[in-house]
């Protein structure tokens, strides 16, 4: 069963082009299955029933999550039960294409409704104190303060920015070129405030940190190779800290924040959406709930009759 799903695995990364978390994500939830298979005496994919699937997400749903077995009523969320349900539904497709398996008995698993959270920007102080870079301007801090001035400006995924190659800056043209999800390729402007950061750091602070094996990664860390993810958010947070901003900042913020502001000020919904590299425009649509809202808060303070 293991190396059907190494099969798809592969398929899903080199030929479908999904994300590397993507992949991590459906690897996690497949093992999760063929664990449970195995148990039940279940050694091979063809032996799978579609009572079999309803068996494992019954469970599925009634599990608790790790590290709160010991709280009553806690369950599964229904985004991770979706995340279960969306990986055997690929898994099936493809096993069924290429006739790993004689039917997709997971085509008409339903997939329970995912519950949007509205995404969360910084106000305006907040970004402010987070861009303002600190006194001393060494190599590792101009590198910070690149980062975010054009993960703001231009509303980057982290993978986005870590990812990024000098040959995709265009800065005397005003854009850079960032491949998305799916390694989807868009165009996106950059203001001046970011021109001028990234300029300082290419010239100054990039120089400093590269070491003889540097790879054409824009954003380097001291040991001069390319950011793990984990550690680039560990730089962002850092900055935050010392720039005193109290809210806990999530990996997306700054992307929510650059898309909530330019709806706030006027842009179309369509041209975020091409910004921010989304499939759909519905992925879109949910900043004009956060703009609603902010438009909510203006009424009540400034309305007279309010």
């Amino acid at each position: 069963m293991n190396a059907a799903v190494d099969d798809f695995l592969q398929h899903i990364r080199l030929e479908k082009g999904q994300s590397a978390q993507t992949q991590k994500t459906y690897a996690a939830m497949l093992a999760r299955f063929v664990g449970w298979a195995e148990g039940q005496g279940i050694a091979d994919w063809d032996s799978v029933q579609r009572k079999h699937l309803t068996e494992f997400l019954r469970g599925e749903r009634n599990r608790k999550p790790e590290g709160k077995a010991h709280e009553e009523k806690t369950q599964l969320s229904p985004e991770s039960i979706y995340l279960q349900i969306a990986a055997l539904r690929a898994f099936y497709k493809y096993a069924s294409s290429e006739r790993l398996v004689s039917a997709d008995i997971a085509e008409n698993l339903t997939l329970p409704r995912r519950w949007k959270r509205l995404p969360k920007a910084l106000v305006d102080t907040d970004i402010e104190k987070l861009l303002t870079p600190p006194p001393t301007a060494t190599p590792t801090e101009m590198c910070t303060t690149a980062i975010l001035e054009l993960a703001y400006a231009c509303g980057l995924r982290l993978a986005e920015l870590r990812a990024l190659r000098l040959e995709q800056l265009h800065l005397e043209d005003g854009f850079i070129t960032v491949i998305g999800k799916g390694n989807k390729e868009r165009v996106v402007p950059i203001g001046r405030k970011a021109i001028e950061a990234l300029t300082a750091y290419l010239d100054s602070g990039r120089p400093a940190l590269v070491k003889p094996r540097t790879p054409a990664a824009v954003f380097l860390n001291q040991r001069g190779t390319a950011f793990a993810q984990s550690t680039l958010w560990a730089r962002i947070k850092g900055r935050a800290a010392r720039a005193g901003i109290k809210r806990n900042l999530t990996p997306h913020m700054l992307r929510h924040s650059f898309a909530t502001h330019l709806l706030e000020n006027g842009a179309d919904l369509r041209v975020i959406q091409e910004l921010l590299g989304h499939a759909s425009i519905s992925t879109t649509e949910i900043y004009t709930h956060v703009a609603g809202s902010r438009l909510r808060e203006v009424h009540d303070q400034f309305h007279p009759r309010n």
